[in-house]
């Protein structure tokens, strides 16, 4: 059974083991910040979705993790969708994020109504896309 919920400190050793882009302080901060959201499938994390406000003002997705075994089946979708929902119900009324322009991800997004605004280059990278999606006037 699929379920997604808050990040709870339990989580951390399995969260340290998937995401290498966050340092282990930095991740409990997260969990206790309630900024990450955990996909679960009977009781297992098969993914999660962190953020964090951008400009301490717009939820910024920072990065969005599905096991290779749980890619391209709309578990991606479905935990991007109920993070829109938890921050609409915050009343934050926009949404960013940023995806490398090499990466097939920017189309995902892009089906989910996200629009490129922008983007930078770091050194030896490709280009960094910024993209956003207003959630204020959608309909539930």
């Amino acid at each position: 059974m699929i379920k997604i919920r808050e990040a709870i400190i339990k989580d951390f050793d399995i969260l340290s083991n998937l995401d290498k882009h966050i340092n282990a302080n930095q991740l409990k901060n997260k969990i206790e910040s309630k900024e990450i959201f955990v996909l679960l499938n009977d009781n297992k994390i098969i993914g999660y979705l962190r953020y964090n406000l951008f400009w301490d003002e717009h939820p910024f997705m920072n990065m969005l993790f599905l096991l290779s075994d749980y890619r391209k089946m709309g578990f991606g979708k479905k935990i991007v969708s109920y993070w829109e929902q938890e921050m609409k119900e915050k009343g934050y009324k926009m949404l960013m994020l940023s995806t490398l322009s090499n990466e097939d991800s920017q189309h995902f997004y892009r089906k989910l109504g996200y629009k490129d605004i922008g983007g930078f280059i770091m050194p030896k990278e490709p280009l960094e896309l910024i993209m956003f999606k207003e959630i204020s006037n959608e309909t539930d």
